[in-house]
């Protein structure tokens, strides 16, 4: 699921919270070989310090990584820090990386802008490479959402009606723009033609009530709205 993103800055300066010592090693070890500025801190408390501490000296970081459950309680404490500081330093791309799909937790970084938000799953990102990719993205303004993710917060959705009157298919190309597909990549993983994508996307936008001179990515607010109503 894309937005609309700026180009980040390189290196990035990333604040890590992760209470597993090997993991938060380990993250930054490999960020630190790609150039990138990283503060690591073992709880959600801790983060909200050093994120405050950056910003009162004018370098606030350009992306916060967070567990979810962290000390002391190990429930959402590094949740509700980045809800806290997304509230207090708007637009602060923050990504969640958990072990567990946690659709309350989306939607408290989603309910007011869902730009420069990510949430990707520990045991599913098995390479380097996709990571930091997906780093760059929300630290760009883009967001970054696990397919898991995005499947258990469209079939949550569908268990309830709603205005929308969204048809199955249309469903899965919804849950397919989510995931960041282009029609394209829509088309060759549903075996449908690209002008079926289209007709299904344009029809999405319509149902949806997307107007076509949206400021915003008009993917994003289609998934967004079709997740809220």
């Amino acid at each position: 699921m894309t937005g609309p993103a700026a180009t980040p800055p390189s290196p990035l300066r990333v604040v890590l919270a992760e209470d597993t010592a090997i993991l938060r090693d380990g993250l930054v070890a490999l960020l630190t070989r790609r150039g990138h500025e990283v503060t690591a801190v073992p709880d959600g408390e801790r983060l909200d310090r050093e994120v405050t501490r950056l910003a009162a000296d004018g370098t606030p970081p350009d992306v916060v990584v967070a567990d979810i459950r962290m000390p002391p309680a190990f429930t959402d404490e590094g949740l509700r820090a980045a809800v806290v500081l997304r509230a207090r330093y708007p637009g602060l791309p923050v990504l969640l990386f958990s072990q567990y799909v946690e659709t309350r937790y989306v939607d408290a970084l989603l309910s007011d802008d869902a730009r420069g938000v990510g949430y990707l799953l520990k045991d599913r990102v098995l390479d380097v490479g996709e990571f930091a990719e997906a780093l760059g993205r929300v630290a760009g303004g883009e967001t970054v959402l696990d397919p898991e993710v995005v499947s258990q917060l469209m079939g949550r959705r569908d268990r309830h009606d709603g205005p929308a009157g969204l048809t199955a298919r249309e469903r899965e190309v919804l849950a397919l723009m989510a995931q960041g597909r282009s029609n394209g990549g829509i088309a060759r993983e549903l075996y449908v033609s690209p002008k079926t994508v289209e007709k299904n996307v344009a029809t999405i936008f319509q149902k949806l009530r997307i107007p076509h001179d949206a400021a915003d990515h008009r993917r994003v607010l289609a998934v967004l709205r079709y997740l809220r109503e």
